[in-house]
């Protein structure tokens, strides 16, 4: 009798569903979205729509979703202290992040070492909520806002952090 197998190393990837995988193929064949050719307005409505499917899903709207390569060019993008927000600047002076997050965010994107703080999780991976209120609690705003980056889901270990 042939033995069982279970693979279980899904750590930075996992099976793709036949709707995503039939998408992705279908994108191959698109143009450039930048151009103003029929088939580049294509390639741009395909975008636009996934934009705004990814915006339904968190509540949010579809010119604040970002596309990026992966996390660490995400947290180059997004982890950094200064923001132009609108027509006013605002200053991000520390940066919160869970210890047991990716290593992109623990690097802490664009901020320098000395303004990340670690929070330290629990033996179930959740991260310390009393930790976090605390160090925000006694955060210094006249220097600037805390930036608090934790992943909702990782990756790694399963772990999803309560909403």
């Amino acid at each position: 009798m042939a033995a069982i197998r279970a693979y279980l190393d899904y750590n930075a990837s996992a099976p793709l569903l036949s709707a995503a995988r039939e998408a992705m193929v279908a994108a191959f064949d698109a143009a450039n979205p930048s151009s103003v050719h029929a088939e580049g307005r294509a390639a741009r409505r395909l975008i636009d729509n996934a934009r705004r499917d990814v915006a339904a899903l968190v509540n949010g709207k579809a010119e604040h979703v970002v596309f990026t390569s992966g996390a660490t060019e995400a947290a180059s993008t997004l982890l950094r202290p200064d923001w132009q927000m609108g027509r006013g600047a605002i200053r991000m002076s520390r940066l919160y992040v869970c210890e047991a997050d990716h290593p992109c965010l623990l690097n802490g994107g664009r901020f320098p070492a000395d303004l990340v703080t670690r929070i330290g999780v629990g033996a179930d991976g959740i991260v310390n909520l009393d930790a976090l209120m605390a160090a925000l609690a006694g955060h210094d705003k006249a220097d600037g806002l805390p930036l608090v980056a934790i992943h909702a889901a990782n990756n790694e270990t399963g772990v999803i952090q309560p909403t």
